[in-house]
């Protein structure tokens, strides 16, 4: 979930798939949901994200049972939802019977999670009782702890307790990267080599599960994304670049769940890019979220940083 793993959502498939535990999920289209205003279900992180998924609920006429993550949820879901409760952040068990009690069986699951601080530091986990879904979860995964196999384990359990994850880009369409160049400026050539260079290198290291973005410059890789986010890398990168008008590039795990694990960017990752020196942000057009698109793309144009969406094949359609 942005500057830090988080759980977000995409076009979801309909039918049996196997999950990370072994167990049988099933991913559900918008065709399998309740016709409005039947209540869906919104499991809120962090960040701007969950208002907007709430907002176009709203407008496609649906109740919302939300279930906000305590200390992390926006205090604006509350009046965008018809029902609200604050839940503990490592007690999903909570999650799935406060939906299903509420009647919603379907439900977006998106917001940020500081995945490293939940699972490495235990004052937070201290602080956060985890529950018995939570201790299940966690002796699942005690060998791998990725962040998609972290959110397809919370899948599971949701789908046991009769609530299942769909798509949580649904109701965000319109804040999907587009694929060309989305600011007044395009790449400069400088640029533009440093994406030809660096899309194929960000395939790979996506296959191998490592993080979502890597910074280049003068067809030099200076940064790789690990659990630290992608805003933390940018201020790495920005120490590691003597110059400014460096490049980001960010895009999606292959055959990523988009239940749960959507790459976002926003205004603040264009602050923290313009603040360490880059001036080019590239990212996987209609597989990375920007969070209040019109308005980031706004202030990228106000401070002199161009983005660009990258086809599957690397292209920038002209």
């Amino acid at each position: 979930m942005g500057s830090a793993p988080a759980f977000a959502g995409g076009t979801a498939r309909r039918g049996a798939v196997r999950s990370c535990s072994g167990m049988t999920s099933v991913q559900d289209g918008a065709s399998s949901l309740p016709s409005p205003p039947g209540p869906i279900g919104l499991i809120a992180g962090g960040g701007r994200l969950p208002a907007l998924v709430a907002e176009g609920m709203r407008a496609a006429g649906y109740s919302i049972v939300c279930a906000g993550l305590s200390g992390l949820c926006s205090p604006e879901l509350r009046s965008l939802s018809t029902r609200f409760q604050e839940v503990g952040v490592l007690r999903p068990g909570s999650w799935g019977r406060y939906l299903r009690r509420n009647g919603a069986h379907y439900a977006v699951m998106i917001g940020r999670i500081d995945k490293a601080a939940f699972l490495h530091d235990w004052t937070a986990i201290i602080r956060n009782i985890p529950d018995l879904t939570a201790v299940r979860i966690y002796r699942r995964l005690r060998r791998d702890k990725r962040s998609h196999l972290i959110l397809a384990a919370v899948a599971d359990e949701l789908a046991l307790a009769g609530v299942r994850l769909i798509d949580s880009t649904t109701y965000i369409a319109e804040h999907m990267a587009s694929a060309g160049v989305m600011t007044q400026r395009g790449p400069t050539a400088g640029q533009q080599a440093d994406i030809e260079f660096g899309w194929p290198l960000l395939r790979d290291l996506l296959k191998l599960d490592i993080g979502q973005s890597i910074a280049v410059r003068d067809r030099d890789v200076v940064a790789v994304e690990a659990v630290e986010g992608t805003d933390r890398m940018i201020e790495r990168a920005g120490m590691l670049c003597a110059h400014s008008g460096w490049t980001v590039l960010k895009g999606a795990r292959a055959g990523h769940d988009r239940r749960s694990d959507v790459p976002t960017v926003g205004p603040e990752t264009i602050r923290n890019l313009h603040r360490a020196g880059g001036r080019c942000l590239a990212v996987a057009a209609e597989e990375v979220i920007i969070v209040d698109k019109p308005a980031t793309i706004r202030l990228a144009d106000e401070i002199g940083v161009c983005i660009v969406g990258v086809e599957e094949d690397g292209r920038i359609p002209r």
